[in-house]
């Protein structure tokens, strides 16, 4: 009869710790990734947004297409330099007020651009854009393993990153409309960066409030959920430690960490080159309008949304990572090629840039999940942020090659291909990536 009475309270436990742990990730997730998600909208609608103002501006300024290339890339060597302090000061600070501080500062960079005239005056000021924004990806990502259990990661990224696609859905079109303003004797295009650039101010001000940096400060949790997230967490870091506890430096220096590195600067280059460059290829493609062209440039991230929700679940629910990640590589590089064989066609280039766009897309939330699978802490801080660092140089190269080559080849097909050899060489590195580094046991 006592082990009756011992088992039944046993279960009693379970049961109780189940209905713990799915309140608290609920509420974690309804708290903090809605808001995180309209952050990312922000900003990735101040950072490609030149890309629709570069159907007017080159009229406008005189610019050729490799000014506005290396305007576009330019951004990333200010980004570049702040990532790792930015994702260490996340981890060692408060993310909070980092994250604060990033938004408003780039969205007053962000107006800025609205009166610019000159190609100097272009490039400095896309530069401060990216160092402002320097730390904003990998803060966050490092903010969610405060917050998600490796098992909910996977997910919380792809909800979280879901906002770079749609933020093209919503910023295309948006951008279209903003264009054709003309107020107070200036075009659309300038005032696409002032009201582009103001939620990103206003929004900084409200995270100060709203964001809290751990689970033991959340007062909007219950004592028993943040007891659970809490233990839940400090669990998953001991385990990470009893394997190998990393320093920084040795972190950095991982094999795994450098072909993630790889693999990403890689990818970026592929993206960075499709995404700013595909308002201006379809224009010349079609002929249609601006407000047009920005609807089709939507097109793939429609697509996006949907691929990246599907392989980040799919990826938790199995543990498997390097093949989640690689193969949307590889099948965004196919169908690029295919758009630059049939770029004749455009009902067929406008049907492969969708099969490309949400193909990549995949390959983002399980990508993020890996480095903090083997690294904790500060050298899991410390390598988001060289990962990010050194892989959106590739936001550099992308638009920049593509500029060039189409300068002076007078052809988009030359820079395209270079993409896809780009994207192709992602994937391969990606699986190069040791298999224990970029495996866990599946969610239960």
């Amino acid at each position: 009869m006592i082990t009756i009475a011992d088992d039944t309270k046993s279960t009693a436990a379970c049961v109780s710790e189940s209905e713990v742990a799915q309140r608290a990730r609920r509420r974690i997730a309804r708290r903090l990734l809605p808001f995180l998600f309209l952050l990312y909208v922000i900003a990735f609608l101040d950072r490609m947004n030149v890309g629709a103002a570069a159907l007017q501006m080159p009229h406008d300024l005189g610019f050729s297409e490799g000014v506005i290339g290396m305007g576009a890339g330019v951004f990333f060597l200010g980004y570049f330099l702040l990532e790792i302090p930015g994702a260490l000061i996340v981890e060692r600070w408060s993310a909070r007020r980092w994250i604060a501080r990033i938004m408003i500062s780039w969205g007053l960079v962000t107006v800025f651009m609205a009166f610019i005239h000159t190609a100097r005056q272009f490039y400095v000021i896309r530069f401060l854009v990216g160092a402002t924004e320097a730390g904003f990806l990998p803060g966050v990502i490092v903010y969610l393993t405060h917050w998600f259990r490796y098992q909910d990661r996977a997910k919380a990224v792809a909800f979280f990153y879901a906002a770079n696609p749609l933020s093209y859905v919503i910023g295309s079109p948006l951008a279209g409309l903003l264009l054709g303003l003309s107020w107070l004797g200036m075009r659309g295009w300038r005032w696409l960066f002032i009201i582009e650039g103001i939620p990103a101010v206003i929004l900084g001000v409200i995270t100060i409030w709203y964001l809290t940096d751990w689970p033991e400060q959340a007062k909007w949790l219950r004592a028993d959920e943040r007891e659970w997230i809490t233990a839940e967490l400090q669990r998953e870091k001991q385990a990470k430690h009893s394997r190998r506890s990393y320093r920084v430096w040795e972190a950095l220096r991982h094999r795994d960490v450098i072909l993630l590195t790889g693999s990403y600067f890689c990818a970026m280059t592929g993206s960075y080159g499709i995404a700013f460059w595909l308002p201006t290829i379809l224009k010349r493609l079609s002929g249609k309008s601006d407000l047009k062209v920005t609807l089709l440039a939507a097109l793939p991230y429609v697509a996006a949304f949907i691929t990246q929700q599907v392989n980040g679940w799919h990826s938790d629910r199995t543990g498997e990572r390097r093949w989640h990640a690689a193969i949307p590589l590889f099948v965004c590089g196919i169908a690029l090629a295919l758009a630059v064989f049939y770029g004749t066609n455009l009902m067929m280039s406008v049907a492969m840039f969708v099969v490309a766009g949400g193909a990549f897309y995949g390959f983002q939330p399980v990508f993020w999940a890996v480095p903090t699978l083997f690294l904790s802490e500060s050298a899991a801080a410390a390598s988001i942020g060289l990962i990010n660092a050194v892989g959106n140089l590739g936001g550099l190269v992308g638009p920049l090659v593509i500029g060039y080559l189409a300068s002076r080849m007078h052809s988009f097909s030359p820079g395209l291909l270079y993409l896809v050899a780009s994207l192709f060489v992602s994937g391969l590195l990606m699986l190069a990536v040791g298999r224990q580094a970029a495996t866990h046991a599946p969610a239960r």
